[in-house]
């Protein structure tokens, strides 16, 4: 006959010297105790931890101990799930034989694997933003590609975003004072500058008064009437 009794108490003072300092005893009557299992530390410094908490059934280990996640650090609910899934696994494999180490054994295993999938997972998020870094850089350099499709829209919007500045002067000017102009005036008017520059200096010309203030009387200019190149009335170069 199987004593249940003692091969609890063998097991307990077994584990309680291979995990000396996360083993701790909640309970003698059930016997109830934790044992804190750490993965492997990540390269950035963070791993994932779980409190497994154990209580011996009175048929231990024909019965498998009840269990639990006591406590935890970094585990995602998925994880915490494959944990207890995994826990029930070996409890099944190992019915009949002490297995506290072994389950314990299995998590801890459990826990590194998490972290080298987060690792895994967080170089694969990494890698995908510098492709995507790299894809826009290219498209920024590169500049886009010029279809029919994509140039008629730009031409709509390229001459709906004149026809829009065409009114917006239109209507300064009526607001100026200016008459409004139809379109072929306006391109009349812009075409025509040489035109009106021509006018300008004409109307300017027939318009100069002069100031005779400024000039002198022939009088009383202090000239050499002997000088055979004197000539006041410019007759010589008539001449020429």
């Amino acid at each position: 006959m199987t004593d249940y009794a003692e091969e609890q108490r063998n097991e307990l003072e077994a584990i309680e010297s291979i995990y000396p300092d996360s083993f701790t005893v909640l309970s003698d009557e059930p016997t109830g105790f934790t044992i804190t299992v750490a993965s492997d530390a990540a390269e950035d410094g963070e791993n994932v931890e779980a409190t497994l908490k154990f209580t011996y059934v009175e048929r231990y280990p024909d019965e498998p101990p009840l269990w639990e996640i006591y406590a935890q650090e970094n585990l995602e609910d998925g994880d915490v799930s494959e944990v207890l899934t995994l826990l029930q696994q070996q409890a099944e494999e190992n019915l009949g034989m002490v297995m506290i180490f072994t389950l314990v054994t299995a998590v801890q295993e459990k826990l590194n694997e998490i972290v080298d999938l987060k690792k895994n997972r967080q170089e694969e998020e990494k890698r995908q933003k510098e492709l995507e870094a790299e894809e826009a850089e290219k498209v920024l350099f590169q500049g886009t590609v010029v279809t029919i499709e994509n140039f008629l829209a730009w031409k709509a919007v390229f001459e709906l975003d004149m026809m829009e500045l065409r009114r917006k002067r239109q209507k300064e000017e009526e607001q100026a004072g200016k008459p409004k102009l139809t379109g072929k005036q306006l391109f009349e008017t812009d075409h025509n500058l040489d035109t009106s520059d021509i006018q300008f200096l004409e109307d300017a010309g027939n318009n100069v008064e002069v100031d005779e203030s400024l000039f002198q009387d022939i009088e009383d200019l202090d000239l050499d009437e002997d000088d055979p190149d004197f000539d006041p009335l410019g007759m010589d170069s008539d001449e020429d």
